[in-house]
């Protein structure tokens, strides 16, 4: 099939595809629209040594996961419940909590996910607090030349929407249909390959010339 034929079978189907994307995006939409909504907030932890040492600064990047250790324990989460005085089992918390290093900015990522933005501020914020006062506490025994110097980045904080991304959702349902059309169109043309529907066609497929034509039944001229 050279270029030409794929051009027909647009004009002739494309239809098809256009329609199916419609439909897979409309879906989408409807879809997110009934998703229950959740909200996702983030606090970050600065570790930067003290001083400017490779050494000192290689070993708080090292220790970036040790703290992300600390942090994702039942043990922080019931002290983050009770501090924040919030409903729910410490189960429940980690659950919602996503805590990530980032070695490159000797920084700590906490993430909280939740149906209410205030809650999840809540849960990031109050985490950040009360690991930042127990990492400074700790420390302040230590050698001041050797300490890292553990501060939150930021106490204003927000929670956006995180779940459902609608415009992510439409484009993806849009390109899903547009899949589905052309194989429903690539089918379509597969089974119609045999038919040698025209003149053009059988001439193009066998390479002789058409000398007539049966009429299809009661096709009258």
């Amino acid at each position: 099939m050279d270029l030409r034929d794929y051009l027909t079978i647009l004009r002739r189907r494309g239809w098809i595809i256009l329609v199916t994307a419609v439909l897979a995006m409309v879906l989408a939409g409807g879809l997110s629209l009934i998703q229950t909504k959740t909200y996702r907030a983030t606090a970050r932890i600065s570790a930067v040594p003290a001083r400017p040492d490779w050494g000192l600064g290689s070993s708080a990047k090292e220790l970036l996961r040790n703290f992300v250790l600390n942090i994702n324990t039942h043990e922080m989460a019931n002290e983050v419940i009770s501090t924040a005085r919030l409903d729910m089992s410490s189960y429940d918390l980690l659950a919602k909590l996503t805590v990530s290093a980032e070695p490159d900015n000797f920084a700590l990522r906490i993430d909280a996910v939740d149906e209410d933005p205030q809650v999840a501020t809540k849960i990031v914020l109050t985490m950040g607090e009360l690991f930042v006062r127990e990492r400074t506490a700790y420390y302040n025994t230590q050698d001041k030349s050797n300490r890292i110097e553990v501060v939150l980045v930021d106490t204003v904080i927000d929670a956006p929407l995180y779940r459902p991304n609608i415009k992510m959702n439409l484009i993806a349902g849009f390109a899903l249909g547009v899949l589905i059309g052309a194989l429903i169109v690539l089918v379509l043309e597969w089974m119609a390959g045999d038919i040698l529907a025209t003149p053009e066609h059988v001439k193009r497929l066998t390479g002789l010339p058409v000398l007539g034509v049966i009429p299809a039944a009661g096709k009258r001229n």
